[in-house]
């Protein structure tokens, strides 16, 4: 992949609703092509960050650069964004797949729909209604159907949240298959076993801002402040 979108820089960063400051005054940034986890309680504001960098959301004020670019539609079709909950059209697994192709002009949609079905481990799901999918699976058709798009950048929302060790694993394959393709992955994670597997880099959350910034071996061995120390101990409540 070409680096073009990295750095990820954000600038005094804030967002709030009704008064309440959701995202408080970040600067961030992020240069390297490896995975990069987000961690922090809930109500951190690790979602609303996602949104903002995807540019689903605008900030109150700062702003985010890709590359040295701001967020416009040109550059979210460089990017894909997979919630926790993916929506499923009530169509067949390969339909879904088929709808997400026709947004694109690819000439080879065939071919990208039958490495789709490939990646998310479903050939012999093709012709059943998505909806009707395991949680996993529906999580598995979704980040695959992102991938054959080509994003530069795979970002993730709790992309196994409430999954079984298995249906986790077979995420965690799937994540390691998009960066065996050279795209950037962000990802939210609650699963601090899942930060450790695959987190190169971590990024941690508490009240809207960042609190520690560096290596996974980095935080989880030696995190840096009473806050991260808590929330590795299980005992850090927003």
């Amino acid at each position: 992949m070409s680096k073009a979108l990295l750095p990820l820089e954000t600038q005094d960063l804030c967002f709030e609703v009704d008064g309440k400051q959701i995202i408080d005054h970040i600067d961030l940034r992020v240069s390297n092509n490896d995975i990069t986890v987000i961690l922090g309680p809930n109500g951190a504001g690790k979602s609303v960050l996602l949104r903002l960098l995807h540019g689903l959301l605008e900030p109150n004020t700062g702003h985010v650069r890709w590359g040295g670019l701001g967020v416009d539609e040109n550059l979210r079709k460089r990017q894909a964004l997979v919630f926790q909950r993916p929506v499923m059209m009530r169509r067949s697994v390969a339909d879904n797949i088929r709808f997400v192709l026709s947004l694109r002009d690819f000439s080879d949609r065939q071919e990208r729909l039958e490495k789709a079905l490939d990646l998310a481990g479903l050939k012999a799901q093709a012709k059943q209604p998505a909806p009707r999918l395991s949680g996993g699976e529906q999580q598995r058709l979704a980040i695959a159907q992102a991938m054959v798009l080509d994003p530069e950048v795979l970002i993730l929302d709790e992309p196994s949240s409430n999954l079984d060790p298995g249906a986790t694993m077979a995420i965690e394959r799937l994540i390691e298959t998009a960066r065996g393709e050279g795209k950037k992955i962000i990802l939210v994670t609650h699963d601090l076993g899942q930060a450790k597997r695959i987190g190169d880099e971590i990024i941690f959350m508490h009240h809207g801002r960042i609190i520690e910034q560096g290596s996974g071996n980095s935080f989880f061995n030696n995190p840096k402040t009473p806050e991260a120390r808590a929330y590795l101990d299980g005992a850090l409540l927003l």
